[in-house]
């Protein structure tokens, strides 16, 4: 053809440092090393047994089959909203409040094109998830970064947003805690978040898959929690992270009922809501008692410690994540492009680790490990990351 097949959104869409691990990997493999990856957070764990059985039994179910139009939703919306309401307090209205998603990064996307329009400006926390920055080009928006440091506690500081960009802007885009910094967030931070997008008009956005993975006592905070957050917040949930339900592509929003709304207009042209027997796993998963998910969490927690020994004996300082299950890390000694780091220590010892500069251009200089392998295999891919050195 004379005339290029591919659109400005796919010309826009940002080259993706994670299709190059990828086939970085196959090569170590292919040359006979056994890879390690901890460059995906992808959980290694599999599902509670609850949400296995209820997709089980949906199989045999030919009430299943259909497409799940809004009406047969309404279980795991009146599960998400119950959920909610169990941990925080909270009374959402499963009509207006709530709507679920193929996964938290589909709603993402589609949200972007249900509440702005192309040229518009978003706010967005950087370091940042990789898939937040495609989703952004396809909706045809700026994205203005808002620095997270580790002097910072990886929080962003609003009050240095220029006034004139918060004033142009549709969107603030929060998750804590935070991939990949493992940063957290506190009530008062979310108070104040709030009271700045009241100032400026803005939604706020915060997309939150760790929601369970706090080590230790504490409980992450909610977005929705601060009054009057119903009014400007959505918050996305997915069962990716806490059930291990990552394949399963399935989630849920809650939150502002005009974004919801729009949202939902948005996705009647796109998809028909997850299959049932997944809706069916999803409540089965959010009635499960806290307890059972603290028992994973804390697998991952005694995993962070394997791996943190490892990278401090190897002399890198290394900050002891909270939450989620990463561990955000300084390059070693005599590295200072983390993409070439990253390549040669996969050929080199198979060991796959995410590049720092794959989640924004403040990245470089980092590199995000996952806790995704047994304690005895992340210290051994910690002693060999922190020992590494150029040839």
């Amino acid at each position: 053809m004379a005339r290029s097949v591919r659109s400005l959104r796919a010309e826009r869409m940002p080259e993706s440092p994670f299709a190059t691990m990828n086939a970085a990997k196959i090569a170590a493999r292919n040359n006979g090393l056994s890879v390690t990856d901890l460059s995906i957070g992808a959980s290694d764990m599999p599902p509670p047994e609850a949400p296995l059985k209820a997709i089980a039994e949906a199989v045999w179910d030919p009430g299943t089959y259909t497409y799940s139009l809004w009406d047969s939703t309404r279980p795991l919306r009146d599960a998400a909203t119950a959920w909610h309401a169990r941990r925080y307090g909270s009374n959402l209205d499963p009509e207006r409040h709530a709507i679920p998603l193929i996964g938290a990064q589909e709603g993402f996307a589609n949200l972007l094109l249900a509440t702005t329009d192309p040229g518009d400006t978003v706010l967005v926390t950087e370091p940042g998830y990789p898939n937040w920055f495609g989703a952004i080009a396809v909706a045809g928006v700026h994205r203005h970064p808002l620095p997270l440091t580790a002097a910072n506690d990886f929080l962003p500081d609003l009050d240095a947003v220029p006034s004139d960009v918060a004033h142009a802007a549709r969107l603030l885009v929060l998750s804590y805690p935070n991939n990949p910094t493992a940063g957290v967030a506190t009530r008062e931070f979310f108070a104040d978040a709030l009271a700045f997008c009241d100032a400026y008009d803005l939604l706020l956005v915060h997309d939150f898959p760790y929601v369970d993975m706090v080590f230790g006592e504490g409980t992450a905070p909610s977005a929705l929690e601060p009054p009057g957050a119903l009014d400007r917040t959505v918050e996305l949930y997915s069962m990716s992270k806490s059930v291990h339900m990552s394949g399963f592509r399935a989630g849920f929003a809650l939150g502002q009922p005009d974004a919801l709304a729009a949202l939902k207009t948005v996705k009647s042209a796109i998809d028909f809501n997850p299959w049932l027997g997944i809706q069916r796993a999803a409540v089965a998963a959010l009635g499960l008692p806290r307890e059972r998910i603290q028992q994973d969490v804390k697998r991952f927690e005694h995993r962070r410690d394997a791996l943190l020994g490892a990278l401090r004996d190897g002399g890198l300082d290394v900050r002891t994540p909270q939450a989620g299950m990463f561990v955000w890390a300084p390059l070693p000694q005599g590295w200072g492009d983390s993409t070439a780091f990253a390549l040669d220590l996969v050929a080199r010892t198979g060991v796959a680790v995410a590049p720092g500069v794959a989640f924004g251009p403040s990245g470089e200089g980092w590199m995000r490990l996952a806790l995704v392998a047994e304690p005895a295999r992340l210290a051994e891919a910690g002693r060999l990351i922190a020992q590494h050195r150029p040839t």
